[in-house]
């Protein structure tokens, strides 16, 4: 019987899917930008560094120049991934 062998775009694309999974996996970070907490207006991210204006905003999304559906506080936003639960990684 003849052996089959992989092709080497076989095996690159497979290494792609495991770097994309690994990627995605539960120990992500949120996303976050740079925000004014009172207005919720993006800022850039040099405002949220030594003593800026700014804080940080995790997750949610931008759009308008406004922040929304995240929040302030990075442990109230739940990142999730693949084989995640909402209760946290592992």
């Amino acid at each position: 019987m003849a052996e089959r062998r992989l092709r080497s775009s076989t095996v690159v694309l497979g290494g792609m899917g495991l770097l994309a999974l690994t990627i995605t996996s539960c120990g992500s970070e949120p996303d976050r930008r740079c925000a004014d907490r009172s207005t919720q207006r993006a800022l850039p991210n040099s405002e949220c560094r030594s003593g800026g204006s700014g804080s940080y905003y995790y997750g949610g999304k931008s759009g308008d120049g406004k922040v929304q559906g995240g929040s302030f506080d990075k442990s109230a936003v739940d990142r999730g991934g693949f084989g995640c639960t909402k209760s946290g990684g592992g």
